[in-house]
């Protein structure tokens, strides 16, 4: 969650009087425009107004303003699932008033969150004899977190019993690169070394192994494996960097656990690969986070954080309560959260079973190769992996006449159905003055949100577009999607093209903006930073597109403020995350 600052409204309104445009400004706040809404009442944006306005205007007001966001459908950028169905709607609404944390008011609800971790327990294959513990969180964030902190407790606990320091030279956890920021959240809030495995184009921008064991020691709290990376959608190798801990430990004597990051891939590989060893049956995974609200197809926020065994959770990081009616445990980093996803879970469970689960993630996979292939045999080339087999033809053609699906996950490399892509080489040098990142800023316009954002740590020079290939991205709409990414695609190989104008002209005018120093106004001789990542200001949509409205709300240019404040950690959806908002 984004932190927000205070946004003080006279210095605000002092800034607009200073502005070109402030006729326009005040014609907003004409009361006839808005008479239906607001009638005479004045209404301060950043004040709480002095009287309420009736219940139906509240709700125009929001729902009108929510216009403004893009189709959650179309935006490709996020792994997060948009869509249920009706009745998990009806579900949703009956409970949404209920507190997971209240246990004696609710039983049922804490049945039904108990029944989920059992479920994921058995789906992640603890092993037999193993009492797995677990909980709901707000999402895989908050469960890393959860996770971490059981590592570094454990740690602690075995240094202090060997009597050595544990704050000098201090716990060190190691992961790739390529993770998301929960896990840098996790080393940074809870004051442990965070040691990045470099990627590389030849690791297929994930952790290697080979690579991770060169960084623990006996300080190492444990090393993070990610089961399907934001970048490229790849699997690291979890039985791989266990093997290896096996070894370490036959050296020296030293034990490292594993905590896989599945937030993803928890709820894909065991429906796609169901005999790929990556969770609970490798040895050294004592824990994995899942974000229900990914490929666990709930609606946001709903995280799952389950323990191989009880004992592997210490016991102070257990919080006992009596204040709500009885005693209860808790492990969580907050307190009170909505029930309401947790049922959401459930009924995806019940509505689904395994059957419907493969058949999702089959349908999700085939897709993202689909789209993977069209795009391999136009401009772009492919840094996903999912759609390479993993068969040569004749062993395939073997396969396909014993009655192995011939669409099968098992037939191609392993991984999320997310495609990732750039500009091929030859493209580069037939148009080297054609930015790939302009083609996320007119894709936008048209209604797409695909990221153009660079890999991890160094490799940190290529750029790469992605497409994450979710249920409700259907077969139809992978053929629109690269029909729209050839189009604009071909639109900026003429530099007299309009497209290309504009991009170029844009790029130019955050460069002036950034820098003081206009550069010259060519359009081959534009090289500006990133711009920011939404489309182009007052641009339409091409007729029966997807975009909506005329496009003049989807961005500012490259010198917005958003711009300039945004940090530029790549968040789980590839897009650089505006961390904080500041005072205008």
């Amino acid at each position: 969650m984004s932190l927000s600052r205070h946004i003080n409204p006279d210095e605000l309104l002092e800034a607009c009087k200073e502005h070109p445009h402030l006729s326009l400004l005040d014609s907003a706040h004409d009361p006839t425009l808005h008479r239906t809404v607001y009638g005479l009442v004045d209404i301060p944006k950043y004040k709480l107004p002095e009287k309420g306005v009736s219940k139906s205007a509240a709700y125009q007001l929001i729902h009108d303003e929510m216009e403004l966001d893009g189709a959650p459908i179309l935006n490709l950028a996020s792994f997060v699932n948009t869509g249920m169905d009706e009745h998990a709607d009806k579900l949703m609404a009956e409970n949404i008033n209920k507190n997971l944390i209240d246990f004696d008011e609710y039983p049922a609800t804490q049945s039904i969150h108990t029944r989920c971790i059992s479920i994921l327990a058995d789906l992640w294959k603890v092993p037999k004899g193993c009492k797995a513990i677990g909980t709901a969180t707000t999402g895989s964030s908050e469960a890393i977190q959860l996770g971490g902190l059981a590592m570094k407790k454990r740690w602690q606990e075995k240094m202090k019993k060997a009597g050595k320091d544990i704050h000098n030279p201090g716990p060190n956890i190691v992961f790739g690169a390529n993770a998301q920021v929960a896990l840098e959240k996790f080393a940074r809030y809870f004051d442990v070394e965070c040691r990045l495995v470099p990627v590389t184009v030849e690791s297929n921008f994930v952790m290697d192994p080979k690579e991770a064991i060169k960084f623990v020691d006996e300080n190492t709290i444990g090393v993070m494996v990610i089961m399907g990376s934001t970048y490229t959608g790849a699997f690291e190798d979890v039985k791989g960097m266990s093997d290896l801990l096996d070894e370490y430990q036959t050296r020296t004597g030293i034990d490292i656990p594993i905590h896989v990051d599945g937030a993803s891939g928890a709820f894909t590989a065991p429906f796609a690969y169901p005999d790929y060893e990556w969770a609970f049956s490798v040895s050294r995974v004592n824990s994995i986070n899942a974000s229900g609200h990914k490929f666990g197809m709930t609606y946001p926020g709903l995280g799952w954080l389950v323990i191989k065994d009880e004992n592997l959770l210490p016991k102070d990081l257990i919080f006992e309560l009596h204040y709500l009616g009885s005693a209860q445990s808790s492990f969580t980093l907050n307190f009170s959260r909505p029930a309401a996803p947790v049922l959401a879970q459930m009924y995806r469970f019940l509505s689904l079973g395994r059957e419907g689960f493969t058949q999702i993630v089959h349908a999700e996979l085939a897709n993202a190769r689909l789209l993977s292939n069209a795009l391999s045999k136009s401009y772009f080339t492919l840094l996903s992996t999912i759609h390479i087999p993993v068969e040569s033809p004749i062993v395939s053609t073997v396969t396909s006449a014993l009655g192995v699906n011939v669409e099968s996950p098992l037939k191609f490399t392993k991984g999320l159905p997310v495609v990732a892509f750039r500009f091929s080489d030859k493209f580069k040098a037939d148009h080297p003055h054609v930015q790939q990142r302009w083609v996320q800023q007119l894709l936008r316009i048209r209604g797409w949100i695909v990221p153009n954002y660079n890999a991890p740590k160094a490799v940190e020079q290529i750029e790469m577009l992605r497409v994450v290939v979710r249920a409700t991205m259907s077969a139809d709409l992978v053929s629109r999607l690269v029909t729209d990414i050839l189009e604009v695609t071909e639109s900026l190989m003429d530099s007299s093209s309009d497209s290309h104008v504009m991009m170029a002209l844009q790029e130019n005018a955050s460069k002036t903006s950034a820098t003081g120093n206009p550069s010259v106004n060519h359009p081959a001789q534009h090289r500006g930073a990133p711009m920011h990542r939404h489309g182009m200001h007052g641009k339409h949509p091409k007729k029966g597109g997807h975009g909506h409205g005329d496009g003049q709300t989807q961005g500012r240019g490259g010198n917005s403020m958003e711009q300039k404040m945004a940090t530029h950690k790549k968040d789980d959806d590839g897009a650089g995350q505006v961390g904080f908002s500041r005072p205008c």
